[in-house]
């Protein structure tokens, strides 16, 4: 007893020095923000805390796991920025939908979340000012391209300033305690078609009904009695739920990309993408010609998606997702080469590659 009691005091002792370390680390950040008011630049760099996550990822030497360690910096660097000058963060809503808590990830907690009912919603707020930074979904693993926010590109003068690529877990949240006592089941249709295996198996003949997102299907369930909610972890906190299975969608590959769009370009890290979109002229081989100095220049595509142009009949655009900065040599070089043969060219965005959260 009085060895874990002694073990017990050395926790409070390293605790009350991390205290103090956190908050000396405040006073220095306050000190940042005020050079920065004075020279006018951005408070949030993701850039800056793209180096600082590598860095400490790359000295820690455990036992502490490198999952939970970026996840408590993600918090200390939110609440560093809040002290500097709070972000204004909109994103598609309800609050405690996927997207709302892909932006909780990338911005953490410390952030002022003002969600929209739209995309375009999403883009209105960035560049009238009402929002420094919105959140958007671009593409899932399964269900592919989300098809409105790249046509609310062709339109938009706001950069693509960073991307978060989202593990998607659905789980069965309720008032209840068992599985046994769930007489409907409340969830938005995607969720519902990507669990349909694992309800079929679980819970055969409990009715299942669409909601307008997985976020009201959590609001209903905490209302209704003997009622559950296909929804996210977070949604069982914003709403007093017990999560009663995790991880019941049928594939384990589910994965949502985000795009966080704003009025500034970042700067380069070294492990960078850009995103740029095209129309090209209407013949044979076009594409082919406008692909090739990326294929000479040893550059990564990772994604290529047409859309129709919307403004000329059978005209399209091309949004081409490529590995490396606008501001390395060869991805300049290339994208000039690309302007030669292009009909339009718009760069969308230079900024740091995601990792799956």
């Amino acid at each position: 007893m009085k060895e874990l009691e002694r073990l017990r005091k050395n926790i409070d002792a390293i605790d009350d020095e991390i205290l103090g370390l956190l908050n000396r680390r405040s006073e220095i950040v306050i000190e940042v923000g005020n050079i920065k008011r004075t020279q006018n630049t951005r408070f949030y760099k993701p850039d800056r805390e793209r180096q600082i996550l590598e860095r400490l990822t790359g000295q820690n030497k455990g036992p502490f796991p490198n999952d939970a360690l970026k996840a408590i910096y993600r918090e200390i660097l939110s609440a560093s920025v809040s002290l500097e000058e709070p972000l204004k963060v909109t994103c598609l809503g309800p609050l405690a939908t996927f997207t709302h808590l892909a932006a909780l990830r990338h911005f953490g907690s410390s952030a002022s979340f003002m969600p929209v009912d739209s995309i375009k919603k999403v883009f209105e707020n960035v560049e009238t000012g009402k929002a420094e930074y919105g959140v958007v979904p671009i593409e899932n693993s399964n269900e592919g391209v989300v098809s409105y926010t790249l046509d609310m590109f062709m339109d938009s003068d706001l950069q693509v300033v960073a991307e978060i690529i989202l593990e998607v877990s659905h789980n069965l949240l309720s008032k209840q305690t068992t599985i046994g006592k769930i007489k409907k089941i409340y969830s938005h249709p995607q969720a519902l078609a990507q669990c349909r295996g694992w309800l079929e198996a679980n819970m055969p003949g409990v009715p299942a009904r669409e909601a307008t997102s997985t976020s009201k299907a959590a609001e209903l369930a905490s209302r209704e009695k003997d009622t559950a909610a296909i929804a996210s972890e977070i949604a069982a906190r914003i709403y007093d739920l017990n999560i009663l299975e995790r991880n019941i969608q049928d594939s384990r590959t589910n994965i949502t990309r985000f795009l966080v769009i704003s009025k500034e370009f970042p700067r380069r890290t070294g492990s960078d993408k850009t995103s740029v979109m095209f129309s090209i002229k209407h013949k044979p081989g076009s594409l082919y010609e406008v692909l090739l100095p990326f294929k000479r220049a040893k550059i990564n595509l990772t994604k290529i998606e047409s859309r129709p142009s919307k403004r000329k009949a059978w005209e399209y655009i091309f949004f081409v997702d490529m590995e490396g900065h606008i501001e390395d040599k060869k991805v300049k070089k290339a994208i000039d080469s690309l302007k030669e043969n292009c009909l339009y060219l718009k760069i969308l965005g230079s900024y740091p590659q995601g990792r799956i959260q």
